[in-house]
């Protein structure tokens, strides 16, 4: 009826639309008039409540009064008769016809104009089951507005009822493209993108930016599968993002838009329609690629790194050499694994780490973060240096005759020491947890990019855990924190373990299983060493270091086997022993097995 607020203003429109409950609980009223909006409900009691607005049409993006209504709240009741609607003119068909859209495609999705401000602007009509819930304008300067207070729904909604495949576009006219080359089960969103993802998914009731989606629950519900093809830029993006969280992933597949030219991406259907014709836009929708769920591949997804893999590309792929000759047969360092050591004390782990450090150094110019809580960091230098430059540190009893390292040599080191090892020190009383030593550590390959991470030992660092929580399940759980770590920054962990206390020891290396904790030391590493050495002379040398290479997951690196090198006290090397020396080492550790058990 004719507002009598505004009287229809000189055209006497009947802009009024009143609405009045069945039940007669409610009453509400809206002029629809561009310059008027005056709107109020009324209750049974006779107190109405009125407001007034000066526009009845909202922009494309703003959906901030649409939130704000009732769930159930009561739409507007449209027909074209009452929008003015009219065929399109010839000017507007050409618009199209410039665009790749055919007047048969326009005239089956009932694609319409309006005469508004004496402005000619096309209407893309929305409908369910043929009758007209919603209308959206557009200017061809691409300016957008809508029937306000209408049902939100997908553009083209009655071409996907009961469609087992479906497509999902950003806008009308690429919905009109798809068509073009041959798919009518295509629908588009009524309101564009958004400018980035939301930070979570709201519920239902208040997800009101993509109402429009549940409006149309039970059409989509039916669809096996959804084809995402919105827009490349940014916003597109985000908006696949945001359909695809609420329509399940699983479901959904996405389309990789072709260039256009030598630089530039098509950035929709319409644009890959104009450039490279209806073939090429059929062939986008034929190649969609599954949509990506978050920790869910295929191995086409690792093809490249697969590929670099067998080309040998990164030259680590075989290991990197431990710098003797009967190691490297058993055992080799790869980026990304973590190697358990273990033995019992004074045996020489952590001496041994600190060989293969250098070795590693010398060979390939690793560098690497030492968590080393028994050492003091003066100790720890002396024995790198001496490793590194092979004499002794001081003129102490230990060195003999041999000569201390020169005033130049210990510069140098020094040089040397500092770019490659970096240190992690708590210098509070308490002590680290593993989640400290590994954020130091993610600090250190990224700041300084080193390759490798010593924590030695297990038993210095902080171990509550919940009271619900067992020794074994900690453990479990702090080792897979350090494998992902090593995995993630392609960074191996040497982590070294002491075994329990052995009541019934031979005198021959420990097993595995004895470290101290749960066997999941074993279980979860990729190698498992035990470090022995003979205690006593009447058996074997006592100059031998007997590395036992227990576990290796990777077959390509190594084998289950046991290695014997000569220490030099003097220096601090391990040299490759040789045959007699091996022999005589390895009737000592046969006897030792077979020795009876004694308390350690």
């Amino acid at each position: 009826m004719i507002c009598p607020m505004c009287n229809g203003g000189s055209t006497e429109e009947q802009s009024l639309s009143v609405f009045i409950r069945m039940d007669g609980k409610d009453a509400v009223w809206q002029c629809f008039r561009s310059n008027c909006g005056w709107k109020g409900n009324v209750k049974p009691d006779g107190v109405s409540k009125i407001s007034q607005a000066k526009n009845g049409t909202e922009c494309e993006t703003d959906q901030d009064g649409e939130a704000n209504l009732p769930v159930n709240k009561v739409y507007r009741k449209i027909c074209e008769e009452d929008l003015h609607l009219e065929p399109l003119c010839d000017e507007l068909v050409t618009y199209f016809s410039e665009r790749m859209i055919s007047p048969e495609t326009l005239r089956r999705n009932s694609v319409m104009q309006r005469n508004w401000s004496n402005k000619i602007v096309i209407a893309f009509t929305y409908r369910r089951d043929g009758v007209l819930v919603g209308c959206k304008y557009r200017e061809v300067s691409k300016k957008f507005s809508q029937e306000a207070n209408t049902e939100k729904i997908l553009y083209g909604l009655d071409d996907i009822k009961r469609a087992r495949d479906i497509i999902i576009v950003e806008g009308e006219i690429d919905k009109l493209s798809m068509e073009e080359a041959g798919y009518r089960n295509c629908v588009s969103v009524p309101d564009g993108a958004p400018p980035q993802v939301s930070s979570k998914l709201p519920d239902k009731e208040q997800d009101k930016k993509y109402q429009y989606l549940w409006n149309c629950k039970d059409y989509l519900d039916s669809a096996s599968r959804i084809i995402l093809a919105t827009d490349a830029d940014h916003p597109g993006q985000a908006l696949a993002e945001e359909l695809a969280r609420r329509l399940g992933k699983e479901r959904c597949w996405r389309v990789n838009w072709p260039k256009k030219n030598e630089t530039d991406i098509c950035k929709d259907a319409n644009e890959v329609l104009m450039f490279l014709g209806p073939q090429a836009l059929k062939k986008v929708i034929d190649n969609a690629e599954l949509y990506p769920i978050r920790g869910l591949f295929s191995f086409k997804d690792f093809f490249p790194e697969i590929d670099n893999y067998y080309l040998g590309i990164r030259g680590d792929e075989l290991g990197v050499p431990t710098g003797w000759n009967s190691m490297d047969e058993l055992y080799k360092v790869v980026p990304g694994e973590l190697t358990v050591v273990t033995g019992v004390p004074n045996s020489g782990k952590s001496e041994w780490i600190d060989a293969l450090l250098c070795n590693i150094n010398d060979q390939v110019g690793w560098k690497f973060v030492l968590c080393s809580m028994e050492n003091k960091v003066r100790e720890h230098a002396r024995k790198l240096l001496e490793k590194r430059i092979k004499k002794p540190f001081f003129d102490a009893r230990y060195g003999g005759s041999a000569e201390r390292m020169s005033i130049e040599e210990f510069e140098e080191g020094k040089q040397w020491l500092n770019e490659t090892f970096h240190l992690i020190r708590c210098e509070d009383d308490c002590l680290p947890s593993i989640n400290w030593v590994l954020e130091l550590a993610k600090a250190a390959v990224l700041r300084y990019g080193v390759r490798g991470l010593v924590i030695d030992p297990y038993n210095e660092l902080d171990h509550q855990r919940p009271s619900n929580q067992t020794e074994t399940e900690y453990v479990s759980q702090m080792l897979t924190k350090i494998k992902r770590f090593a995995q993630h920054h392609s960074c191996h962990v040497w982590f070294v373990a002491h075994p329990r206390q052995l009541h019934n020891w031979n005198g021959g290396p420990p097993n595995m299983y004895d470290i101290s904790g749960s066997a999941h030391f074993i279980n979860k590493c990729d190698n498992g060493i035990v470090i022995h050495r003979n205690r006593d002379p009447n058996s074997g040398p006592v100059d031998v270091v007997q590395v036992c290479v227990r576990k290796v997951r990777n077959k390509v690196i190594g084998q289950i086997g046991d290695a014997f090198l000569s220490y030099d006290r003097v220096s601090g090397e391990f040299r490759d022993a040789d045959k007699d020396t091996v022999a005589k080492a390895t009737v000592a550790a046969a006897n030792a097995a077979k020795a009876p058990h004694r308390k350690g």
